[in-house]
């Protein structure tokens, strides 16, 4: 795992670029769904997201994506320049960051004819699929595609894609253009163990070639050792942050799902 660097400055990364949150609560109809969370997701590293179903994942990765309200500061600094203050979506003092989403991976037609060219075009240019591609759209779409082993996928049907594939595609399409931060929630879900392991063996690529923070969600414990770097236990609040096996063999981790995990996440 590679180190990160920390700044000089107590107040956060000097050196590196950073996205902090501080004391993030989110309340919807009264209810509290998430309380006084805080940590920080550096460049270079991957996190991942773990808690009971119910815990407030995805309203943690809805809050970062602007997509609702909170209480408590979300922060990002980028390498070499100051801190841009995010509040509901807005960006205070700079630039949003662009942030790249994989969603739960969505469920296609076994024969439904769209192509991963129709989708990719459809997604990234004003271009009604019934007509002809251009090759400029074409070409992108190889390029992006390139960028995570899947340029062979780009005729394919939708509906005839792995598991392992359709998270490829989705991939491909969450860095186009390269964002600062990539979230994915539940990346593992329904993708095969060969597939599983070079899905993660990308995200390892991915993250050093472009320097991503890269934030996910998994249900899968036995593979944290083999990835993350930082595994934060979420269950409206933050119970546990740390490296896996910390986490892992933690009362926290126990009191939550009632499971002995071993060092490096053996059960």
């Amino acid at each position: 795992m590679r180190k990160i660097k920390h700044g000089k400055l107590a107040a956060g990364c000097a050196d590196s670029c950073c996205l902090k949150l501080d004391g993030l609560s989110v309340k919807l109809e009264g209810d509290s769904i998430l309380e006084d969370v805080s940590f920080h997701l550096h460049c270079g590293e991957i996190v991942a997201l773990i808690g009971p179903n119910g815990a407030g994942k995805s309203t943690l990765f809805r809050s970062i994506l602007g997509q609702m309200g909170y209480q408590g500061k979300i922060t990002f600094s980028p390498a070499g320049g100051p801190a841009i203050r995010l509040s509901d979506g807005a960006a205070i003092g700079g630039a949003r960051p662009l942030v790249g989403y994989v969603p739960q991976a969505p469920s296609f037609d076994r024969g439904d004819p769209v192509s991963v060219l129709d989708f990719f075009t459809a997604a990234t240019a004003r271009w009604p699929v019934w007509l002809p591609i251009p090759r400029k759209y074409r070409a992108r779409a190889a390029a992006c595609l390139e960028r995570v082993h899947g340029a062979d996928l780009l005729d394919r049907p939708m509906g005839g894609l792995s598991g392992g594939q359709l998270q490829r595609v989705l991939l491909a399409l969450a860095l186009e253009p390269v964002p600062h931060i990539l979230i994915l929630d539940e990346p593992l879900s329904g993708v095969d163990i060969e597939g599983e392991h070079q899905l993660l063996d990308m995200l390892d690529e991915l993250r050093t070639q472009y320097d991503l923070s890269i934030f996910l969600s998994t249900h899968d414990f036995a593979t944290l050792g083999q990835f993350a770097d930082k595994v934060i236990l979420l269950n409206r609040r933050v119970l546990k942050s740390g490296p896996p096996e910390e986490v892992l063999s933690s009362s926290e981790f126990f009191e939550t799902f009632h499971l002995h995990m071993g060092k490096g996440g053996g059960q």
